[in-house]
């Protein structure tokens, strides 16, 4: 979206976090549930009522809460899938008519080449895409809240590659959070990660799995698997 377009990493994450919180309250008002917040991907959190911008002392509240703005958030409370009051995750994070846009862009996304208007495309989604910067045919960009994605200047995302920004944990509960990859960085083909932070001039091997094991990547760090042991055979090839 374009009102994310010339914000922070920071400034991005607690707008989302700040909008969710307002359907959070909507919806459990409506389905007579207590939703809360944490700041870590476990624990009962902050019970969002008591964060509501709409109040003055939710709006003291809130800012004592973004004070340390954090990478990633969880919502939790949300109730079973099969329990009659439930609060399905996706409606709670945004609305309908842009989910299904979101989604419909995502579909249309994985025909296009490695052009200068995919690259458009995907900024018109609401990712943030720097300069020189080139998006490989197959590249799954999350439309969960594309937003919450930073990519810097000359850095090549390979195809195939899946970048993720939420996670749903079961049991009514969900995380998102900020993806960054720096300037200069080669994302082999097939790599796939999560909420991280990946600095400049890092380069990952093809098919290598950032997530869940990393949250943040050095700059210049080379990321993949070993090379592969080569056994030798007995038999004398021919000369």
């Amino acid at each position: 979206m374009r009102k994310y377009a010339h914000m922070t990493p920071e400034q991005v994450i607690r707008d989302v976090t700040t909008e969710i919180i307002v359907r959070a309250i909507k919806f459990e008002r409506k389905k007579g549930r207590s939703i809360y917040i944490s700041k870590t991907s476990s624990g009962k959190g902050v019970a969002v009522e008591s964060l509501n911008p709409k109040t003055a002392e939710g709006r003291q509240n809130l800012e004592k809460f973004f004070t340390p703005i954090k990478r990633h958030y969880t919502f939790s409370g949300l109730g079973l899938a099969e329990e009659k009051n439930a609060i399905n995750w996706r409606v709670l994070n945004v609305s309908t008519p842009r989910r299904i846009l979101l989604f419909l862009q995502l579909i249309a996304s994985f025909m296009m080449k490695g052009t200068p208007g995919k690259i458009r495309f995907f900024r018109r989604m609401g990712v943030h895409i720097g300069s020189n910067t080139e998006i490989m045919q197959g590249v799954w960009l999350d439309h969960f809240r594309p937003e919450l994605i930073f990519i810097g200047n000359n850095t090549l995302i390979g195809a195939f590659t899946r970048v993720t920004v939420h996670a749903y944990e079961g049991e009514g509960r969900f995380r998102y959070g900020l993806v960054e990859i720096g300037n200069n960085c080669t994302i082999g083909a097939g790599t796939g990660m999560g909420m991280i932070k990946i600095e400049d001039n890092v380069r990952t091997l093809p098919g290598t799995t950032l997530s869940p094991y990393l949250v943040r990547i050095r700059s210049g760090s080379i990321v993949g698997w070993n090379p592969p042991t080569v056994q030798l055979s007995e038999e004398k090839l021919p000369e």
